[in-house]
């Protein structure tokens, strides 16, 4: 009986076909070669194990299929997004877009060398935190600052540093656990801190912090409770309370605020959302915060607080492994500079510029794209209405903000294949279904995308 393999063609053979011969021209002559050998494998072992006939494709044929993988296979995994499901930090988006700013600053260090850890005045080596500690001081109010690569990092090398090896006193009520288990006691049994939880779930007293104190505390913490609320009958002890307490038995308190702000997000709305000047003000010894939430800077966890805390987490072992390099401290020192003056953050900032665009500005641009999708075969109608948006992120569950959406009504195609079609156009578009139509909310679509957006839906079903 003949052996099929002999069949296959071989490796120069299919190199030598119009279609990968053609490809090697866009990507490298290693990537085609690595790819054929894959195809070819894949081939062998089917062939080999069928327990009957197996139709071998020619060599045009397998070619053509070769190279068709290894387009797909090239095609970067990130590719931008038009988030239109109202979710303003949408974790699986990416969150908070920079500002433009903050991208010209990545732009200006990311080619070359820069200044990261190197003092250019003396000559000699210097700290790389330092270019954002000031202006991190200057908008909070703290004595110092330092950067980690995210606010579970920054968690986690506080409680080491402050609380390794002792207890870490807190309430029962903050022992979250927030997006992707991330657990509060777990990160504390990772760090070193042995965990002692007082109170109750939903009401802890300055009385159950006391008399838990003794010769193994380390450390005072609260915790933002981020995306869970307990509502009625429910007692915290007040950040001012616990630090009174920490200075009367000489302990630090470490406030993690979570998402963090640098600004009273009441202005837009928003309430309940900690500002991180508040904690240093009523006097926390320790806030940690994110970079990439109400800030709206890249990724990263921001702790600001007492001179000889921030020195001590600074000299932790851990603190180079969750160092943030040069893309991540430019990026950020650009947006905070922009916090220097609210207006032009306002402008600038992207969450800033979403949150505070007035409501009659959407109903104008849901009303113009409405209008135009609504043309299209496969729309029964497209109408502007109005809903609400999240903040998201993290945030209290609760925190709705008021915002215009298109609500599209499909014919012939189905809402899952037209919501299909979008996530898998270029530029890619996700919005959100509900109430059996599909709502493309404009807080979160920027200005700019309109006509990308509306382009999209224009040719999703050309072909």
């Amino acid at each position: 009986m003949p052996n099929p393999l002999r069949n296959l063609p071989s490796v120069s053979q299919l190199l030598e076909s119009p279609p990968l011969k053609k490809m090697v021209d866009t990507v490298s002559h290693n990537t085609v070669v690595g790819g054929v050998r894959t195809v070819l494998g894949s081939l062998r072992d089917r062939v080999s194990s069928a327990t009957e006939d197996i139709n071998i494709p020619s060599a045009n044929e397998l070619a053509e299929t070769i190279a068709s993988w290894i387009k797909k296979n090239q095609q970067p995994v990130l590719v931008p997004v038009i988030n239109a499901t109202g979710v303003i930090l949408h974790t699986g988006l990416g969150r908070s877009p920079l500002a433009k700013e903050a991208v010209d600053a990545i732009n200006e260090v990311a080619m070359g060398y820069c200044s990261l850890e190197f003092d250019l005045e003396s000559g000699q080596r210097g700290q790389r935190v330092h270019c954002v500690q000031q202006l991190l001081c200057e908008l909070t109010g703290a004595e110092a600052a330092t950067v980690v690569n995210n606010n579970a990092a920054a968690t986690m090398l506080t409680l080491g540093a402050l609380g390794g090896g002792g207890e870490v006193i807190v309430s029962r009520g903050q022992l979250i656990e927030i997006g992707g288990s991330y657990r509060l006691p777990e990160v504390m049994e990772t760090s070193g801190a042995k965990l002692r939880e007082v109170g109750a779930t939903n009401k802890t007293h300055l009385r159950d912090y006391e008399d838990a104190i003794g010769e193994e505390t380390r450390a005072l913490m609260r915790v933002h409770p981020s995306n869970f609320k307990i509502v009625g009958f429910t007692k915290e002890v007040s950040l001012e309370d616990l630090v009174k307490l920490g200075r009367k038995h000489g302990l630090p308190v470490i406030d993690d605020i979570g998402s963090g702000a640098l600004i009273d997000f009441a202005r837009y709305g928003v309430s309940e959302e900690p500002i991180s000047s508040a904690s240093i003000d009523a006097g926390a010894d320790v806030v940690l915060f994110s970079g990439d939430k109400l800030v709206g800077g890249p990724q990263c966890g921001i702790i600001i607080g007492k001179k000889k805390y921030i020195a001590r987490i600074m000299k932790h072992p851990m603190m180079r492994a969750m160092r943030v390099g040069k893309l991540t401290l430019s990026a950020l020192w650009a947006t905070l500079r922009l916090y220097q003056d609210l207006d032009k953050a306002e402008l600038s900032v992207p969450i800033l510029q979403m949150l505070s665009t007035p409501l009659e500005n959407l109903h104008l641009r849901s009303d113009k794209i409405a209008k135009q999708i609504e043309l299209l075969p496969f729309v029964e109608s497209a109408e502007p209405v109005q809903d609400h948006a999240m903040l998201g992120g993290g945030s209290l569950p609760t925190e709705k903000i008021d915002t215009w959406c298109v609500a599209i009504t499909p014919q012939e195609k189905t809402i899952e294949q037209i919501t299909t079609a979008l996530r898998t156009s270029s530029p890619a578009v996700v919005a959100r279904v509900q109430k059996e139509k599909i709502l493309l909310d404009m807080r979160t679509v920027q200005p700019s995308e309109d006509l990308k957006l509306v382009d999209v839906f224009s040719n999703l079903f050309e072909s």
